[in-house]
């Protein structure tokens, strides 16, 4: 039977278990349960990613069955709510826009503004901040040499003009290019 691909202590001790009646020694049962628990955690092992699996394993006869929810051991309502607000969406991110004051128009800088940044944040559980253009800190002329750098890569890999990175690169007073190459490779 495969191991169970999760990080809670019932599934390590029973991928323990497992390996020992499979015939392995202690110590190298429990580090194949370790390795088995870490690459949950990699791949998220999040609620979603922990029905994902248990599907897998149900259509490759384990014999488990899926649980409804709130009875015991199964994922709570309050799980699903929680878990609803990091899943990826589909159909792409935030929707904002110009009409409605979430972002910029382009003659203006195209950047979000406060009402922007805001629902984005909620929506996603980001961190977006207010541009700092002229920076008085230095943890702030970090944050503007790397949103130049990366802005920089929007422009130059643009299939089209790429009017409003180049309107925000304006906005935050980025050189042509954004922050100094660190290593010079020519040589290689």
């Amino acid at each position: 039977m495969p191991l169970i691909k999760s990080k809670s202590k019932e599934a390590f001790g029973k991928n323990i278990a497992a390996e020992l009646r499979a015939g392995k020694p202690q110590k190298q049962a429990v580090a194949i349960a370790y390795a088995t628990k870490r690459a949950a955690k990699k791949d998220g092992g999040g609620l979603y990613a922990n029905i994902h699996a248990k599907r897998e394993r149900i259509a490759a006869g384990s014999g488990e069955r899926m649980r409804k929810v709130g009875s015991e051991g199964a994922p709570t309502k309050q799980a699903f709510i929680d878990a609803a607000k990091t899943a990826k969406k589909s159909g792409g991110g935030v929707s904002l826009s110009v009409g409605r004051g979430e972002k910029l128009p382009t003659d203006q800088g195209a950047g979000l503004t406060a009402k922007g940044r805001a629902k984005a944040n909620r929506a996603t559980g980001s961190n977006l901040q207010a541009p700092a253009p002229n920076p008085k800190t230095e943890k702030e002329a970090g944050r503007k040499k790397s949103f130049c750098a990366r802005m920089s890569g929007v422009v130059k890999h643009a299939k089209g003009d790429a009017p409003r990175a180049k309107a925000s690169l304006a906005r935050w007073n980025c050189k042509e290019g954004g922050a100094a190459k660190k290593h010079d490779i020519k040589g290689w």
